[in-house]
């Protein structure tokens, strides 16, 4: 109802241009519930159509002007009334007014800058969303639109293998080696487990993948780990000489790219663990970190302009062995 002049007498659509074509990705909510958004990258125009319907044809609606932002924002879950923003973009649809009419607006936020992945964790949540108002005198009227945001990341072919040797003096001795470092999203890690010396009656081997989740800052600084995968290398006693080789495929995990320190606000580092556990359940650690990453198509003939404004500004702040933009907005499948 529209009493006394109060409750929305006006709806608001937002429709992307692009939006038959426009490739979509699967995200997490905070309830764990997985829905599909619009996927974008970091240099991508979006543009698209806010439509703002009134629900009582033949009477006016009066506003303080329309509007649509593009906002990336960080919510840290112990400090939900505090939202850090990191992109705020804002355009004016409508100076201050009146509609007679339902009214279609036209808006376009030219290469964007979105230099985070979206990301809903334990304690914090990162998202980019468009939202449309209306400006009213008592209430704005308004309406969001969720985006889902993927850092596309190239590395040098240059990527050091991982070789240590771990163990107890003189009661157990082991050599393990990893061939890659860094591995993306979609990789198979291959390695191999070597025992020189083995005086303890090992009963279980498994290898697990482990992300740490960082978030907050100062005296609120919040650690969450959680076993993203469990692989187990053997169910039995190895002799001394015995090597077990290593193969994890990574695609049928549900992992993101390691992010270090986004916007000063979080970390989520990811963690190879070996253990192993001998006949009186006694538990042996030994953990190795890993950098995850998201692998584009890398065709520098057929390079986008969008991709290279991107490629452009990050140039200069990626060192040898960092993540660095990609030249073309694609995922490898």
């Amino acid at each position: 109802m529209n009493i006394f002049g109060f409750g929305q007498s006006a709806e608001i659509d937002i429709v992307l241009n692009d939006a038959e074509t426009r490739k979509k990705a699967e995200h997490k909510s905070e309830d764990g519930k997985k829905d599909r958004f619009f996927l974008f990258y970091d240099g991508e125009t979006v543009s698209g159509k806010v439509s703002v319907t009134l629900k009582y044809p033949g009477k006016r609606l009066e506003h303080n002007g329309i509007r649509i932002e593009f906002i990336g924002q960080i919510e840290l879950y112990y400090d939900r009334g505090n939202h850090h923003e990191f992109v705020s973009l804002e355009k004016d649809l409508a100076r201050p007014g009146e509609l007679t009419q339902s009214q279609t607006f036209d808006f376009e936020f030219t290469h964007v800058e979105k230099p985070y992945e979206s990301y809903t964790g334990q304690n914090v949540k990162l998202r980019y969303f468009l939202r449309a108002t209306i400006g009213r005198r008592l209430s704005d009227i308004s309406k969001e639109l969720d985006l889902v945001i993927h850092t596309l990341s190239t590395y040098p072919e240059l990527n050091s293998s991982i070789k240590m040797e771990v163990g107890i003096e003189d009661c157990l001795h082991i050599e393990f080696e990893y061939n890659k470092s860094k591995y993306h999203l979609k990789d198979v890690i291959v390695g191999k487990i070597y025992f020189s010396l083995v005086r303890v009656k090992i009963r279980h081997m498994e290898i697990d993948i482990v992300k740490r989740e960082s978030s907050g800052t100062g005296p609120n600084v919040f650690h969450e780990n959680d076993t993203i995968a469990k692989y187990e290398i053997m169910d039995g006693a190895p002799v001394r000489g015995e090597s077990i080789p290593i193969r994890l495929f990574l695609a049928g995990y549900e992992m993101t790219p390691t992010m270090k320190d986004v916007n000063k606000k979080f970390s989520v580092r990811f963690y190879l663990n070996l253990v192993l556990i001998d006949e009186e359940e006694r538990r042996y650690f030994k953990q190795q970190e890993i950098i995850l990453w998201r692998k584009g198509d890398i065709i520098k003939k057929s390079m986008s302009h969008q991709a290279a404004i991107a490629s452009q500004r990050f140039s200069d702040t990626c060192q040898s062995g960092e993540l660095t933009e990609p030249d073309k907005y694609s995922e490898d499948e």
